[in-house]
């Protein structure tokens, strides 16, 4: 899949009008020097064959060389653990706040907890990033003045303080919370509906023991899964976020490629992003295949 997904990547940049000669190259240069400089980036040749070229080096970690001269390894070491921290704390609080809201939900089914937790996590969730975005940056920075707007980053490349990793993490995490929300909620309401959660209900047993010894271990693989699809949501989120509270991720880095019709730099970029949700994705298939075969024992 992150083969034809990194394919689609050089054929998509293709189609985009200009190239990267002509979008990094100085005002006024000569057609005679414009066409050196495609020659010099391997413009000149077949996407198909570029492509070739740049996935012969993916496996030795050679992600080849920027429009402008630089390693696209050195230009993701920086921003790249900027966003998987971003990303991490974004994943770990959507996924407490949708465990806690989807378990509240399931303790009072149908009534007014369960109603006003569903609606707000369909809202949650059908909100973009942009949205919730400019909301907070209005409620937290310029109304209250508790939060900075934007991102400083320190002689490390990181933010200089933690408040302002709080903004980029709640536009990321709010969304996501609404998905995961509607997620366990979902994988519990399956649950109750078996048989022996409906005898332990019926032996008396507290609905929040019910809850947690009979329902949440049942509802792991389906949460686990949904958790790692929120995963790549969260990614392609960063690009919008990133760009408007100007945190230095690998989000502002893709834009800027795209502006300079970088192949190789955005294929990194992809690279690099889809390897982070292919591992999540293969935990969450090991937690899923690990909780089944208990059920089965």
């Amino acid at each position: 899949m992150l083969v034809v997904l990194l394919a689609g990547v050089f054929a998509a940049v293709e189609l985009l009008p200009g190239d990267a000669a002509g979008a990094t190259s100085d005002r006024g240069v000569t057609a005679a020097d414009l066409a050196a400089r495609r020659t010099a980036l391997g413009l000149d040749r077949p996407v198909v064959e570029r492509f070739w070229d740049w996935m012969t080096g993916l496996p030795t970690g050679d992600l080849g060389t920027t429009a402008r001269g630089q390693h696209v390894t050195d230009v993701l070491a920086g921003p790249f653990p900027n966003t998987l921290l971003l990303g991490t704390l974004a994943l770990a609080l959507s996924t407490i706040g949708a465990l806690a809201l989807g378990s509240w939900a399931a303790l009072r089914p149908g009534g007014r907890t369960d109603r006003a937790v569903d609606a707000l996590s369909t809202a949650a969730f059908a909100l973009p990033e942009f949205v919730v975005s400019v909301a907070l940056l209005l409620l937290l920075s310029q109304w209250t003045g508790w939060l900075p707007a934007v991102t400083l980053t320190g002689p490390d490349g990181a933010p200089e303080s933690w408040t302002m990793l709080v903004l980029p993490l709640l536009s990321l995490a709010v969304p996501q919370i609404g998905w995961n929300t509607r997620i366990v909620r979902g994988a519990l309401a399956d649950q109750a509906a078996l048989p022996h959660v409906q005898a332990a209900v019926l032996d008396g047993l507290p609905r929040r023991r019910v809850l947690g010894h009979h329902m949440l271990p049942g509802a792991l693989p389906a949460i686990a899964v949904g958790i790692a699809t929120s995963a790549g949501m969260l990614l392609g989120g960063t690009v919008v976020v990133e760009t408007l509270f100007n945190y230095p991720g690998i989000g502002a880095v893709l834009a800027g490629a795209i502006t300079d019709r970088d192949t190789p730099l955005i294929a990194g970029v992809v690279a690099a992003a889809g390897a982070a949700i292919s591992l999540l994705l293969l935990l969450a298939d090991l937690v899923r295949t690990t909780a089944l075969g208990e059920e089965r024992r």
